[in-house]
């Protein structure tokens, strides 16, 4: 994993939405490793068909990467 899935890996111990998505993440063998868009993130989980509030985890861990990278 490289970009935003390092990044996000970092949370799989906190007891967090952002914990929950990287924990999912790190259990998805298809979890996409880039390119490091956030579009990438988003197309895979809708077609995982998660719910709108995994959508808006995916979106503030994304705002937090951002400010990180």
């Amino acid at each position: 994993m490289s970009g935003f899935g390092q990044w996000l890996a970092a949370f799989e111990g906190e007891g967090s939405a952002i914990g929950d998505l990287a924990r999912d993440a790190a259990a998805d063998p298809l979890w996409p490793d880039g390119p490091d868009e956030i579009d990438v993130f988003r197309e895979h989980l809708e077609e995982l068909g998660v719910m709108e509030a995994a959508l808006e985890t995916l979106g503030r861990a994304w705002e937090q990467y951002e400010v990180w990278s």
